[in-house]
């Protein structure tokens, strides 16, 4: 992987997107990670984008402009799919394949008002029969039975997971693109007295539904040079997935990042005690609380204890979710793509009042489904 990076970051257009198509959102975007990276949709010879049409590739092709493009992925994992986007991108650009690939998402779900608590079904597949014709709702019920089953097993409790909601407003407080910038800090009773929406999860232990999504530009050394902005570097990528129905998890309590995360650090060559700055998947509460235990932060059954003294906020021994996170900074379907957008700028030192000092790691880490999916990226500034 030597000699991969990413050159460019952009937001889409976030929060509440009424002027735009998801299509005018990537390009938007896509031209601004382009500027920074010194280069225009000319160099483009590669395309990593999910959820942007049934041929996602293809239709963003035709609607930036890029054409006979060496280097195509649309692999679905979820929200994991961006960080494994970047996996693909660069094993491909350390081969030769291609030199430039444009990694990204854009949403709209909000305006389109396109989640629902309960989910869509299709009764027709053998296993949905066995399992969503009891009424579980999707995604939050699944989520509900891991915090659930978590806290059955290892003693942790609401307030535990309330933490991680707090830790990541204290984030949004000092982000002004985040959703919830104006809205003031939480407290773990805040977070307690919310509505309970599927036990034991509360309201507030819940992603933000909102419009957005961001592009990255990964390239080789050589092109990385004329980059208007500092180039970060990819030093280790992993990936792995563990289930699709919830009854063929063979244990609710590890997640598919236990092995993503062990091949992105293994390819790196670091350990958990060398990241400065962590970009979790912040669904809920407790997809933080398992990623910090299988990717080595603490170990199983202590990542309730482990964040409850503030670990996880400005000042804290893990700086994590330091945009605000899915849960207070903004949640567009699939999160993956921001948290490397923020994991850039971090290593960059770009980020403000919210800047880690001194950063020189960073990790972004995807999930997908119900912790189905996993992908690990650990990114060094040079």
């Amino acid at each position: 992987m030597d000699g991969v990076y990413i050159a460019g970051v952009a937001e889409t257009p976030l929060g509440k997107v009424y002027d735009h198509n998801e299509y005018s959102m990537f390009a938007i975007a896509a031209r601004e990670a382009l500027d920074e990276a010194g280069m225009t949709l000319k160099d483009v010879d590669g395309i990593g984008v999910c959820y942007m049409g049934d041929e996602g590739t293809v239709q963003v092709g035709e609607y930036l402009g890029i054409r006979n493009a060496r280097h195509l992925d649309s692999t679905d994992l979820g929200g994991a799919a961006y960080e494994s986007h970047v996996n693909h991108a660069a094993r491909a650009i350390a081969a030769g394949q291609c030199e430039v690939v444009l990694v990204g998402y854009a949403s709209r779900q909000r305006t389109k008002n396109q989640r629902t608590m309960t989910g869509s079904y299709d009764l027709s597949s053998l296993d949905a029969q066995f399992q969503d014709a009891y009424g579980l709702p999707s995604p939050i019920g699944h989520y509900a039975l891991i915090a659930a089953r978590h806290m059955y097993e290892f003693g942790t409790t609401s307030e535990q997971l309330a933490e991680i909601a707090v830790a990541a407003r204290e984030w949004a407080l000092l982000n002004p693109k985040a959703y919830m910038h104006d809205a003031g800090p939480l407290t773990v009773d805040d977070v307690l007295g919310s509505r309970l929406l599927a036990e034991p999860l509360h309201k507030l232990d819940c992603c933000l539904v909102t419009d957005g999504g961001g592009v990255v530009v990964v390239t080789n050394e050589a092109r990385a040079r004329d980059a208007r902005k500092k180039a970060i570097r990819v030093i280790g990528t992993g990936e792995s997935q563990t289930h699709y129905r919830m009854a063929q998890w063979k244990d609710m309590t590890v997640s598919a990042g236990a092995v993503s995360g062990r091949e992105a650090f293994g390819m790196a060559g670091i350990g958990p005690q060398d990241v400065d700055v962590l970009e979790p998947y912040d669904s809920f509460t407790v997809t933080v609380l398992l990623a910090l235990e299988d990717l080595g932060f603490c170990a199983k059954g202590e990542g309730g204890a482990f964040v409850e003294k503030g670990a996880l906020r400005p000042g804290g021994v893990l700086p994590a979710m330091t945009s605000g996170g899915g849960l207070s900074y903004n949640h567009p379907g699939a999160l993956g793509v921001l948290l490397l957008v923020e994991a850039v700028r971090q290593l960059r030192g770009e980020c403000g009042a919210r800047q880690v000092p001194e950063a020189e790691i960073a990790v972004a880490h995807g999930v997908g489904g119900y912790l189905s999916t996993a992908a690990t990226v650990v990114l060094a500034r040079d």
